[in-house]
């Protein structure tokens, strides 16, 4: 048996993402920090430049610190690690940053868009990697993606301690295939800003259809009926991403240029499904390549429950996950589950008949509700 962890003090953990808070941290001044900084032990660097930092480094005691994917000046790798700091090197032949230290945000996903086609922006070229057994099998990849994912959750993280922190987030989960002219995506869209403008934080698994007119609801929830209206009447125009991922995606980036300004949301898509780009409307964008880990992610940031809008098979696995998780949840982690659509849900895809006999005599069964209208929907997730 081990010695008790009450005997050993653990280092201070001290998340550095940029050289501002570099600079912070090595001059002293901070709540957690001495005066003036002597040792880095403790410090967690992540995918930050220090070209520019060599003195400020050799006055501290590097030893305990960790260095994910930074980048120095010549010789100082060498320095730092002969005097016990230990650093992962960049990854420069993948087409993604492992150690990002933040969310992604759409233009960054689909940066070069205005130039060029889709297929040249990074989203795209993940995604072909991502395809690619190659690539995925080799150790240095399959490592690549699970500190990319890794470090996607830490920035998710930040996300719910921030900006949606205080406040119950609902998740809306559909189908990617609504067309953005359809009364299922004026819905999904109306449910978003209803559910936005109630306080609620609003996520969605971040793709085309049903998920991007709930972030995009979401987004366009302070601004007034008519510029709302205005924009779905705009996005009309390309009715989907097929065939012209191209032509979607900048349909909503025209949207975005008049609407610069949106309420914070968030979009939790994936590569392995990454022939359904991810929506621009998301604020914040956590994209992962495991979708099991995805899918988890979702079902957990989703406390205040999950509305599902009409779907088909990737919806209907989300139902039925959910489902899991209430089916064995105590009375006091047992969270909504709302399921949009009586004549969907019971005879085109009889969900609705299945998910009551899981719940029927368990605290499950006050959680589960079908319904008909946003309203409804809304009120359900408030209790």
């Amino acid at each position: 048996m081990g010695a008790s962890p009450g005997l050993h003090k653990e280092p201070r953990v001290l998340e550095i993402e940029t050289v501002e808070q570099f600079d912070r941290a090595a001059g002293g001044g901070g709540p957690a920090l001495r005066p003036q900084a002597r040792s880095m032990n403790g410090w967690h660097f992540q995918s930050v430049d220090l070209t520019g930092r060599t003195e400020a480094l050799r006055n501290l005691d590097p030893a305990g610190a960790l260095f994910l994917g930074c980048s120095f000046e010549a010789g100082m790798e060498h320095w730092l690690r002969e005097r016990g700091a230990l650093i992962f090197p960049r990854l420069p032949e993948m087409p993604f940053d492992a150690y990002r230290s933040r969310l992604y945000a759409p233009a960054e996903l689909y940066d070069g868009l205005d130039t060029a086609e889709y297929e040249a922006t990074p989203d795209a070229r993940i995604y072909a990697w991502s395809t690619q057994p190659a690539a995925r099998a080799q150790l240095d990849g399959t490592l690549a993606a699970g500190l990319h994912d890794h470090a996607i959750a830490d920035a998710l993280d930040a996300l719910f301690e921030g900006p949606f922190q205080g406040r119950k987030t609902v998740g809306v989960m559909g189908g990617h295939a609504a067309a953005r002219s359809s009364a299922t995506y004026r819905e999904a869209a109306r449910l978003g800003r209803v559910l936005a403008r109630a306080g609620h934080a609003v996520a969605t698994g971040g793709g085309p259809g049903a998920m991007e007119a709930a972030n995009l609801g979401a987004y366009l929830s302070e601004a007034g009926e008519q510029e709302f209206d205005g924009a779905l009447a705009r996005l009309a125009g390309v009715e989907s991403f097929r065939p012209s991922v191209t032509d979607w995606a900048r349909a909503a980036a025209a949207v975005l240029a008049e609407h610069p300004s949106g309420v914070v949301n968030v979009g939790i898509p994936t590569w392995h499904y990454g022939h359904e780009p991810p929506n621009l409307f998301a604020t914040h964008i956590a994209k992962y390549f495991a979708n099991a880990v995805r899918e988890a992610v979702l079902l957990q940031r989703c406390s205040g429950g999950i509305i599902f809008l009409p779907g088909a098979g990737g919806t209907v696995q989300e139902i039925f996950q959910d489902a899991c998780e209430n089916y064995y949840a105590t009375p006091q982690t047992l969270a909504p589950m709302v399921l949009v659509g009586r004549q969907y849900w019971t005879e085109e895809l009889p969900a609705w008949p299945l998910l009551q006999a899981l719940a029927r005599g368990r605290p499950m069964e006050a959680a589960i509700h079908l319904v008909d209208s946003v309203e409804e929907a809304v009120r359900a997730v408030a209790g």
